[in-house]
């Protein structure tokens, strides 16, 4: 399996940043704060950034803002990390979101699911395939929801030089296994769980170690000491920041359909560094959940002020 950039391998352990995409109150794009919070997370040091994936709402982008996003987050990160850029939808259309983000001059695509439609393994398989055939970009195949693969599938994709990573969001950690095994291992894996951070030491245990932060767009100082607490084996950190902070936000997540994003959106108003609303069929947070999630902000950081000493 070949890399098709020199820095790919590296950029895909570690602490995968993905940003959410800022929109006016009228509903348009807002990309200068869109710039602007690609600094603020790039200040966490994650070792990639992920744009217009789910936690940029990819399903409610055209096809010219997702190359718009693309196209400032390469030039706002210059080089600094490498950006991906979500793909997805039927066939077809992921074809020309994957041609939208290599114009826009991405390092690589995370494949979201197909919509509603659910294939066989040999479609599954194909559909990538196609996507494949249309670029020239590394592409990172995303299960979960309408995509759950076979290990015999995943093993058939990985032949493919493209194909350079696999991101699981499923939770089905003995399919993971299976996967892992198929793949003799060489095929990196990413903890791709809503509020992967919970999820972390289950998921390293089958090798993949890198994971998806949502808490890095809203929350960095939390997001990155739990992740070097991780990479250290500091467990009392890891356990003191879950108990106060991560379990209690997955709880919250549960409560509404769509929180996962407009959380994210709502941790960002609560600290002064809004990007807007979330765009339907997403709602944004109630004002009881969003206090009940600024008491949780709260309490993280007070964590890290404790565990510091401060």
């Amino acid at each position: 399996m070949s890399l098709p950039h020199p820095q790919l391998a590296h950029s895909l352990t570690g602490l995968l940043g993905f940003p959410v995409t800022p929109f006016r109150a009228d509903g348009d794009l807002d990309l200068p704060r869109f710039e602007q919070h690609l600094t603020e997370m790039l200040d966490a040091k994650p070792t990639a950034l992920f744009v217009a994936c789910g936690t940029g709402e990819f399903a409610s982008l055209t096809l010219t803002e997702h190359r718009e996003l693309v196209r400032a987050a390469v030039s706002h990160v210059g080089g600094e990390v490498l950006v991906f850029a979500g793909v997805g939808g039927g066939t077809q259309v992921a074809v020309e979101f994957v041609r939208s983000a290599e114009q826009g001059g991405a390092d690589g695509a995370l494949v979201l699911p197909p919509y509603l439609q659910v294939g066989p393994p040999a479609g599954l398989v194909e559909h990538y395939r196609r996507i494949a055939a249309a670029t020239d970009l590394a592409l990172i195949p995303y299960q979960r929801a309408t995509a759950i693969f076979t290990p015999e599938s995943v093993a058939e994709l990985a032949e493919l030089d493209q194909i350079v990573a696999f991101k699981d969001g499923h939770g089905d950690l003995e399919l993971l296994q299976r996967i892992h095994t198929a793949t003799g291992g060489e095929l990196p894996l990413l903890n791709g769980m809503p509020t992967a951070e919970t999820f972390a030491r289950a998921y390293a245990a089958v090798g993949a170690r890198a994971y998806s932060s949502a808490t890095l767009a809203f929350a960095p100082a939390i997001a990155r000491a739990f992740f070097d607490a991780f990479e250290r084996g500091d467990n009392e950190l890891q356990n003191t920041l879950l108990r106060e902070f991560y379990v209690p936000l997955t709880e919250l997540r549960h409560t509404t359909n769509g929180y996962a994003v407009a959380l994210v959106k709502a941790g960002l108003d609560i600290q002064g560094r809004s990007a807007g609303p979330v765009r339907s069929p997403l709602a944004d947070v109630s004002p009881v959940h969003r206090a009940e999630l600024a008491r949780l902000i709260e309490r993280g950081h007070a964590a890290l002020d404790v565990m510091a000493g401060v």
